[in-house]
């Protein structure tokens, strides 16, 4: 959520950088803008009949100790006038506060000046690229037929348990999900990540805290009887450990990472693009938190998007890094990066990773600020990456080591597999 202050102090500034995320804020921003301004005037006036009543107060105490009654008694009057005022106001205060706050819900993040213009995923920016793109022969399959061929994946058997997008993995397919889980956890902790499991079900106030509610309450399963939501990402649990969490200087940056299934509806996704792995509605993934002071902390997202390069090369697996576009990225992203593997048998580059800023725009939701010695706290800064998630990666690794002998695992991952080849 955007602070107030800036919104105030920058007003013609925010409503140009939001329209790069092609929003048009003029008229919300317009409408904060005046109901902050009714805000303070409304408390500046409250506090000063509070001061009034205080004095009102005292004067009636002295009045009371030196018997003048009927003084003290028209005072009280005039006292009790003011408190019902200030009663009224505190009511006007609160109802503009909570108009101000439902606006604000609707406000995107700010990108980042470093955002290119843009309106589809066409025009994201590719900054890096890596590796070989795949030459596989015409019989070459994609990894759907690869998994029912070497028994790896079931997907009626999900579609008869749950439904579509729900996939049951076997045998060497199951030993492999557990494989990456362990060789993602266990690089993370090795860069200094410290692991969290977190619960896979989240309260409306955690929702709130990363910016997944309001916003996307369509894409989140929703235990309606308990009020709780499956997690679409572990983001959501463990950057919710620091809501109301104020941290010293000296324990920036916080990095945590944690494995969890993710959950999401994805209505309305249909077609050959969601076929297999490619689009599901539960998911294994590995999560990297940080909390950053906000002078480091687009540092420290080049940092996260060079470890989770790091990974790709090591799973030997071609891939390519997206600076996304404004109408591309994300409510509350201020600046993210994209990493996409290539499909050899789909002949199709596929999103495996998202790397974001987020500048303060959780943390303000989530009230998570960091105290310099004796300073005012001041907001901290939130990133998150995906490191990785599994079903895009294992639809690469299946479609590009195919061959006559199987399907070969990279040799990173083979202490994890136990084996060389599927086959």
């Amino acid at each position: 959520m955007l602070q107030l202050n800036v919104i105030r102090e920058q007003k013609d500034q925010v409503i140009e950088r939001l329209k790069v995320k092609n929003f048009d804020a003029a008229a919300i921003i317009e409408q904060v803008y005046n109901l902050d301004a009714d805000r303070r005037r409304t408390q500046n006036e409250s506090d000063n009949l509070l001061a009034e009543s205080n004095q009102l107060s005292r004067q009636v105490g002295d009045l009371m100790k030196a018997g003048k009654k009927a003084e003290a008694d028209d005072l009280k009057n005039k006292s009790g006038a003011l408190k019902e005022s200030i009663a009224k106001l505190q009511q006007q205060l609160a109802a503009i506060e909570e108009e101000q706050q439902q606006l604000l819900v609707q406000v995107p993040n700010m990108p980042s000046e470093k955002v290119p213009a843009g309106r589809t995923p066409e025009d994201n920016e590719v900054v890096f690229s890596h590796g070989e793109l795949p030459q596989l022969p015409d019989s070459a399959k994609p990894h759907w037929e690869l998994a029912e061929q070497y028994g790896l994946i079931d997907f009626e058997l999900g579609v008869k348990l749950t439904g579509a997008g729900f996939p049951v993995y076997k045998n060497k397919g199951a030993r492999l999900q557990r494989a990456l889980i362990n060789f993602f956890l266990d690089r993370a902790t090795a860069a200094g990540y410290i692991e969290i499991q977190p619960p896979v079900l989240v309260n409306k106030d955690s929702g709130f805290g990363t910016g997944q509610l309001p916003d996307k309450e369509g894409q989140m399963y929703h235990v309606t009887l308990d009020d709780l939501y499956l997690i679409p990402t572990a983001e959501v649990p463990v950057t919710n450990i620091y809501r109301d969490v104020i941290l010293d200087t000296a324990q920036l940056p916080v990095k945590n990472c944690g494995y969890t299934p993710c959950f999401r509806r994805e209505a309305g996704s249909y077609g050959k693009d969601v076929r297999g792995l490619n689009r599901l509605h539960q998911f294994d993934k590995v999560e990297i938190v940080q909390v950053a002071h906000p002078e480091k902390s687009y540092e420290t997202l080049e940092e996260m998007r060079e470890y989770v390069a790091g990974l790709l090369k090591e799973l030997e697996l071609p891939f390519r890094t997206l600076k996304l576009c404004g109408g591309d990225m994300s409510f509350a992203s201020a600046l993210t990066y994209d990493m996409e593997v290539y499909s050899g048998a789909q002949k199709r580059w596929l999103e495996v990773s998202s790397v974001s800023n987020f500048e303060s725009f959780q943390s303000n939701r989530l009230k998570l600020r960091f105290r310099e010695g004796k300073e005012k706290p001041q907001l901290a800064h939130t990133l998150n990456g995906s490191a990785l998630a599994l079903p895009r990666i294992v639809a690469a690794l299946l479609e590009n080591n195919q061959g006559e002998n199987g399907i070969r695992i990279p040799k990173a991952l083979v202490p994890y597999t136990g084996f060389e080849f599927i086959n």
